[in-house]
């Protein structure tokens, strides 16, 4: 199938939802009575590459950066080659088989989570997920070719992230109750895992509202818990999980947050030390995942200045997190003895541009070497080199993606 397009195909769920979405590009949403955002979000036209385009071959083959439209009428992953100084060639677009989805009153991500395209290096699986229709896609990475389509049905509501630690994936159910469900991951593809759903026990419809929706589904290193973060509900909740993958409890271990509005979760690279970051003052907390699901501060909530910290990922001993609510990137140095600190004095590890409006979700490289910014008002993504004191070097901008207005593309992944 290599470079043949992929036709897509219809949802396996055949109800419709229509996106709860005010005419005005305009949105504030408030959290704990503070206003999280206020961002104007622009149409823009977009063109798709064509899919019949062929995947790349010879040196720099195995360097990708995938991206998820997340459209309304039919999800897509944008494929781009990147090369060794990280500039992105587009390189072929997949039809997921699914629908994106929209939630209520978002201010800049449709999907408001972290983790929606989820790439795994061990099995080269790639995961999107398709949370108009209530499904999970996975792909087989052939080098910037994708491969082998596979739907599953995810057992909830709106799937908004997915997390993976070895041969087993959990999808994280934003709608309704919320919910998660285990996957194995095997040669043939995704087999849900008997036993393994369980609920959140939240209280949203459908379609969720994005402060009360769940933020991001994690499986820790050590593969013995999974975790959630409620924004809502300021919680960080933890399933700890059997040998075989399945939840050990029937309901998770709840965790007061540290700080407001937890959302995205990282690990540094010992796997000992949990990263979560706080959107309502845009702070990071480090905790220890304990026997049993319950956490252990080891350092009380870090701000940066920012506004709307919602995403944070790993680059090494560095972390970079998305605050959408003034389009910054900030940057985070975490020492020997598991110390937090910004990696300079003004918490922005490279400074915004015009292009670069709504920052939302980021990637990371497997050789920690770029990291890559979607900006969701802007349609476009950012490519950084990371430099040797922590600083961010801007090495290319894709334009023409899906920007945020009625939906809006999330979703990133780097190989």
């Amino acid at each position: 199938m290599n470079g043949e397009q992929i036709e897509h195909r219809p949802s396996r769920r055949t109800g419709s939802r229509r996106a709860h979405r005010a005419n005005s590009r305009t949105r504030r949403i408030v959290i704990g009575g503070g206003a999280l955002a206020t961002v104007a979000a622009a149409t823009v036209a977009v063109s798709l590459a064509s899919a019949s385009q062929s995947g790349a071959s010879g040196a720099g083959a195995d360097r990708a950066v995938f991206i998820q439209g997340n459209e309304l009428n039919g999800n897509t992953i944008r494929v781009f080659a990147r090369d060794g100084q990280g500039k992105l060639k587009p390189a072929g677009t997949y039809a997921t088989g699914g629908r994106g989805g929209d939630q209520v009153d978002a201010p800049t991500d449709s999907l408001a989570s972290q983790g929606s395209l989820v790439y795994d290096d061990a099995s080269r699986t790639l995961l999107a997920v398709n949370a108009g229709s209530g499904t999970l896609t996975s792909f087989r990475v052939d080098g910037t070719t994708l491969k082998g389509r596979q739907v599953v049905d995810t057992g909830g509501e709106f799937p908004s992230s997915v997390a993976v630690r070895g041969k087993i994936a959990y999808v994280m159910n934003a709608g309704g109750k919320g919910s998660v469900q285990g996957f194995r991951i095997t040669a043939k593809g995704l087999s849900p895992i008997r036993g393994s759903f369980r609920s959140l026990g939240l209280a949203n419809k459908d379609i969720p509202r994005f402060d009360t929706s769940p933020g991001e589904v994690e499986i820790t290193p050590d593969g013995r818990n999974l975790v959630v973060t409620t924004k809502g509900n300021n919680t960080v909740e933890v399933f700890p999980l059997k040998r075989n993958g399945l939840p050990s409890v029937a309901e998770p271990v709840v965790n007061k947050s540290a700080g407001n509005v937890p959302f995205a979760i990282s690990f540094d690279r010992t796997g000992s030390r949990m990263l979560v970051a706080e959107a309502e003052k845009s702070t990071v907390t480090t905790y220890q995942v304990k026997h049993g699901g319950t956490l252990k501060v080891l350092q009380k909530p870090l701000a940066s200045g920012q506004e709307v910290l919602c995403w944070l990922e790993r680059a090494g001993n560095y972390f970079y997190g998305g605050n959408t609510g003034n389009s910054t990137v900030t940057g985070y140095r975490m020492d020997k003895h598991g110390k937090l600190a910004l990696t300079n004095e003004v918490g922005v590890a490279t400074p915004p541009s015009s292009k670069s409006q709504g920052v939302i979700d980021i990637a990371v490289t497997k050789d920690a070497k770029f990291v890559y910014v979607q900006n969701a008002v802007s349609g476009t993504v950012d490519g950084f080199r990371v430099e040797k004191n922590g600083a961010l070097t801007k090495v290319t901008t894709v334009e023409g993606l899906p920007a945020f207005a009625e939906s809006g593309m999330e979703g990133i992944a780097a190989m």
